[in-house]
């Protein structure tokens, strides 16, 4: 038997006085940390990010016997900072799903479907600003689309509360957990049944085997999902908590009375005593459909034996009487602590290969189910490896491992489904994660879609490491609970600098203590001293004093980033790459890979010499600049030197008293340049670059304070084409536009050229060899320069086999002439620039030759006047 009761308990009271580095803060210069972070940080040979003193200040260090398990730890971190995105000054931090920010995700590209393991994670970092935004981040910056998927916001919420015991942060999300709950109840709350209801595609799960029987295969019919009434369940109990905690005595009973009806009705309703295990619970009476064995959805509509309201999967339609209808979300009550003893029948299923099984899975669905497919293509949700599941599942294991007496499944289950889920989290022999995997080759193929599904954040890992293998328990009182789940077999194992209730903590395993010179047996060390140790592994709670977090969030505020439809601020270099321009390194996001890219850099460029200037259209005050220079190992390398100025009084100069975190530039890490804080419109970086190579940047920042919201910029825009405050011009029209594009996205100063991207103009579908697009400036201007931002989805939007530039003139339209065209034939995802002898028109006529069959799309035109050439 397994399960908390079974283990050796030790409960260890500490008194205060017993305390001395609690009752007087740690002084901030003492190291706390017992393991050597660089050399953990070192052991890995695969690195992108190599910003050390990020990890060092923000991340708890892991150790173990198993290499593959480290590796996947810290490589679970670097993919956090691939999808953290400072939005703006207002917003802050968010993250993203996706490496771009496809069409259907809300502002700066986050998605609500995550957002429960991305929380997971993130909990655990030092820096609390990040957290703080991101949970503000849902309520309080327009089109954030916090329901666009099912997740569970509020249990997250009281999940940080647990890590960090702050009760001024619970006050400042409450108002959002309650919204957030109202909001269920409005949109999915089905009264007569008093459950709530989806589809499976708003679960992430598109075209399971539900939604496969019905004629909607993609999104299926709506039901009772075992997935959003837990996620709701967790909601309310953390509401119940939150309210307690505040002092909102009636709103806690209210919320848990409902947290309790809720939990009943999932066990009611969706558990299925003949195949023990939770299911989807239809809520409509559906026609059904038959699916060809063998087959994606060769589907047709039958009559006979429909799909009845209220039915499990297969007790209705034609697969009624199917023993088999089994989804790993089937084990999601778990992860929520809903289900009773007797439930634990159902963790049978997992480890049996006739059922869930597989060498990198589990499999979504029981491989003997009568719509089990492995499709090439991702988001088929009836059978391949979804890191999404197995993160629900591994969290699910440890609930029951830790809160339930069973002897379905054991620790050494649990480490294999984390081995499994590790091996999976492979390629080309270094850690990687997309979206999908095949569950028996392991093979992301047909899921790792270029500048979309690589390093996909949709799931966990650290928080699987951190409290199911090493077992550290969360909790929201003042003690301390670890029960590991490592195996007999590891004569170590240490989890280092932990921010736990405003201590450090550290826990480590040294069976015959020369690991870590530490001692021997399971040690628990807070804010550097032993405070608890025994020769054996176990279950342990030992007492804390209260010490909640003290040091204030730091709110300074990044003037660079422009995610915006605001021409400032507005970066331009002396020399772009096309497929590289500049509006890459002020968007909020950094990374240091070439594939895909998110950067500018000058390759192509003839000058050694090279700058970038930030115009903020207004005085900003600023105290420090950071530069995230790229060394990508293929020509792109930090420059020589650099130096950055600053304008003052019509001049540039050098930006005085400068601290540099580096004596020279260095590559794939943050530069950080300090200064005392000074007033100015505008900056430049003057960059040398080495011999036979060019300059990169992903990244660049401009930090100061000021009050929120910011001024807006006094600057008027140079771009003729942009139209800043829907005046009447300039005016575009096309001679066609597809229906599922917008003409308007041409002149908005969004530049996306990522192929799911909803901004955009395209000619999809049009009749015509050629098309055009006019932009009408309602009066005479001079123009010399056009950068086309052309789209190319590689389908059935490709870049144009031609343009041609003309402009109004005596009321006809005259071709201009070319001075040049960098690149010199049309280039898809790329800035096109044009420039032309320069002419005084009214209106410019950009004519596409379609590449046929496909069509011609653009996410942007500028067009500029001489007087404002950009160079």
């Amino acid at each position: 038997m397994l399960g908390k009761k079974n283990n050796f308990v030790a409960v260890v009271f500490l008194a205060l006085f017993a305390f001395t580095m609690t009752a007087q803060k740690v002084e901030k210069t003492k190291s706390l940390s017992l393991l050597d972070k660089q050399e953990m940080l070192d052991r890995q040979s695969w690195w992108d990010n190599m910003d050390w003193e990020w990890y060092k200040e923000n991340i708890p260090f892991f150790d173990s016997p198993e290499t593959l398990l480290n590796a996947t730890y810290y490589y679970r971190w670097e993919v956090l900072t691939k999808h953290l995105i400072y939005g703006s000054p207002e917003a802050g931090y968010t993250f993203t799903e996706f490496m771009d920010r496809p069409g259907w995700s809300g502002t700066f590209g986050a998605i609500s479907c995550p957002l429960g393991f991305q929380f997971s994670e993130v909990r655990w970092l030092k820096n609390r600003r990040v957290v703080h935004d991101f949970s503000n981040y849902w309520f309080n910056v327009p089109g954030a689309e916090p329901r666009s998927y099912s997740n569970w916001y509020g249990d997250s919420m009281w999940d940080v509360y647990k890590v960090w015991q702050d009760k001024e942060f619970i006050e400042m999300v409450y108002p959002h957990m309650k919204q957030q709950y109202e909001g269920w109840i409005t949109d999915r709350y089905d009264s007569e049944h008093e459950m709530f209801k989806w589809d499976g595609m708003h679960d992430g799960m598109e075209s399971n085997i539900n939604g496969r029987q019905t004629e909607n295969w993609f999104a299926g019919a709506e039901g009772y999902r075992p997935t959003l009434n837990s996620y709701l369940y967790g909601d309310l109990v953390a509401l119940s908590k939150a309210s307690e905690l505040l002092g909102y005595k009636t709103e806690a009973e209210g919320y848990q009375q409902n947290a309790e009806h809720l939990k009943k009705r999932i066990k009611e309703e969706l558990w299925d005593t003949k195949r023990n295990f939770f299911f989807h619970q239809w809520s409509v009476d559906k026609e059904a459909g038959l699916v060809k064995a063998g087959t994606f959805h060769e589907w047709q509509p039958s009559a006979k034996d429909s799909i009845k309201k209220y039915s499990l999967t297969y007790e209705t339609g034609l697969y009624k009487g199917s023993l088999h209808g089994r989804e790993l979300m089937g084990y999601v009550p778990w992860q929520f602590n809903i289900p009773d003893e007797n439930h634990n029948i159902a963790w049978q299923y997992l480890m049996d290969e006739n059922y869930f099984w597989s060498e990198y899975g589990p499999t979504t669905t029981e491989q003997g189910d009568p719509l089990f497919h492995i499709t090439k293509n991702c988001c088929v949700w009836s059978g391949k490896s979804w890191p999404f599941a197995t993160s629900q599942t591994l969290e699910a294991m440890a609930n029951v491992l830790n809160n339930y007496e069973q002897d379905f499944i054991n620790k050494q289950d649990y480490l294999k489904v984390l081995r499994t889920y590790s091996k999976t989290q492979q390629l080309n022999g270094r850690p990687y994660i997309a979206e999908s995997a095949n569950p028996f080759t392991g093979s992301w193929d047909g899921s790792n879609h270029y500048y979309h599904s690589e390093h996909y954040f949709h799931s966990q890992y650290i928080n699987l490491i951190i409290t199911g293998l090493v077992g550290l328990r969360p909790r929201s009182d003042d003690f301390i609970e670890i029960n590991p789940l490592i195996p007999d077999n590891w004569n170590y194992f240490a989890l280092d600098d932990v921010n736990y209730h405003g201590h450090k903590l550290s826990i480590l395993w040294d069976e015959d203590g020369e690991k870590y010179n530490k001692g021997k047996g399971l040690m628990i060390f807070l804010n550097g001293d032993k405070i608890d140790s025994t020769e054996v592994i176990g279950h342990r709670e030992i007492k804390i004093p209260s010490s909640p977090p003290d040091e204030d969030i730091v709110n300074e505020h990044n003037f660079a980033v422009n995610n915006s439809t605001d021409y400032f601020p507005r970066l331009t270099a002396s020399f772009a790459n096309p497929k590289y321009p500049e509006f890459y390194a002020q968007d909020g996001n950094y990374w240091y890979h070439k594939t895909p890219g998110n950067r500018w850099t000058n390759e192509g460029d003839t000058s050694e010499e090279v700058s970038l200037q930030l115009d903020f259209g207004i005085e900003r005050t600023i105290n420090k600049v950071s530069l995230y220079f790229l060394n990508d190992g293929s020509g792109v390398e930090p420059p020589m030197d650099y130096v950055v100025n600053y304008w003052e009084n019509g001049q540039w100069k050098e930006i005085p008293n400068q601290k540099r975190n580096f004596n020279f530039p260095n590559g794939n890490r943050q530069n950080v340049i300090e200064f005392s804080s000074l007033t100015t419109t505008k900056i430049k970086v003057g960059m040398q670059s080495k011999p036979n190579a060019y300059v990169g940047i992903t990244e660049i920042e401009a930090w100061g304070n000021e009050d929120l919201p910011l001024k807006k910029a006094t600057s008027k825009s140079p771009n003729l084409a942009y139209n800043e405050d829907g005046a009447e011009y300039p005016k575009l029209s096309a001679s066609y536009t597809s229906e599922y594009d917008q003409l308007a996205e041409l002149n908005d100063m969004k530049c996306e050229l990522v192929t799911r991207s909803n901004n955009r103009w395209t000619t999809y579908n049009s009749p015509n060899n050629e098309d055009w697009v006019v932009i009408d400036f309602g009066t005479k201007m001079n123009i010399d320069k056009l950068d086309l931002y052309l789209y190319d989805d590689g389908r059935g939007i490709k870049t144009p086999k031609s343009y041609e530039i003309e402009y109004w003139l005596n009321g006809k339209w005259v071709k201009t002439e070319i001075d040049s065209i960098n690149p010199k034939t049309p280039t898809g995802m790329a800035v096109n620039t044009v420039l032309i002898k320069p002419v005084m028109t009214d209106k410019i006529r950009i004519v596409f030759e379609h590449s046929l069959p496909a069509f011609t799309g653009l996410s942007e035109v500028m067009i500029w006047d001489t007087k404002n050439r950009i160079n």
